[in-house]
């Protein structure tokens, strides 16, 4: 017979129920879903600022305007083609305090213009605006911490974007035209003065455009070439006799 000493109990083993087991197991699935279901929720939340924005704007702005979406349901005439960033700190229709059908708006990486003859977003996109919609004038808008213009003065930090890479091939004439530095940039004076240099370089692509061409030469259209700054919210503009920027508001 075993003996006990200290009055001290024998170790027990335990070996789990099957009904434990899968309790367990029920246990550990129930916590998995609350947390996929937990996840969803959160993305939902995120997309219900963009629902509830919807809401507003069918609330308290669309029925003051509904005259004029009613005007712009069947055709728009907008005088201004805005060639501008994906950059989704700049707002031309905040900053130009603009509405519905006033700018006909292009966006990519860089505000380029592509030279290269081949069918692209931007150039067709600006034959429209001048064959077509018949803008009296084209902007070519940069703008202040361009990630694009960071990236062409650091080309280490696209080896995993192979198409961000070859897309910013367009931006290296911006090389040859960058604008003299100004301390008031401080440490970042090197890239403002090739984000302008990348705005001479694309107003020339501009140019360059058959469509905008054909305008230019019948004084159809008059091209420019803007910076915005993002943290005065003030616009600089290419001065082509002077050769500089100059604030747009004087």
């Amino acid at each position: 017979m075993q003996s006990f000493d200290s009055g001290k109990a024998p170790p027990i083993s335990v070996t789990p129920s099957p009904s434990q087991i899968i309790c367990g197991r029920l246990e550990v699935t129930e916590a998995l879903t609350l947390t996929t279901r937990l996840d969803k929720l959160d993305k939902l939340d995120k997309l219900d600022k963009l629902i509830e924005g919807h809401q507003r704007f069918h609330r308290e702005v669309f029925p003051g305007k509904r005259e004029q979406f009613h005007l712009l349901a069947e055709m728009q005439a907008p005088e201004w083609l805005f060639i501008t960033c994906s950059d989704s700190r700049v707002l031309p229709d905040l900053f130009l305090q603009t509405g519905p059908g006033d700018l006909f708006i292009t966006r990519n990486a860089g505000n380029v213009i592509p030279l290269s003859g081949e069918e692209d977003g931007a150039t067709a996109t600006i034959e429209y605006a001048v064959e077509v919609l018949k803008v009296k004038h084209a902007i070519l808008c940069g703008h202040s911490d361009c990630g694009a213009l960071k990236a062409a003065l650091n080309p280490s930090s696209l080896k995993n974007l192979p198409k961000a890479s070859r897309w910013l091939a367009h931006v290296e004439e911006a090389f040859t035209h960058r604008q003299p530095l100004d301390p008031a940039d401080g440490e970042n004076a090197e890239l403002v003065s090739l984000i302008k240099g990348n705005v001479v370089a694309q107003l020339a692509n501009l140019r360059a455009q058959p469509s905008v061409a054909r305008a230019l030469a019948h004084n159809k259209i008059e091209v420019h070439g803007w910076y915005y700054d993002i943290l005065t919210g003030r616009i600089e503009q290419y001065d082509e006799q002077e050769r500089k920027f100059l604030p747009l508001l004087g």
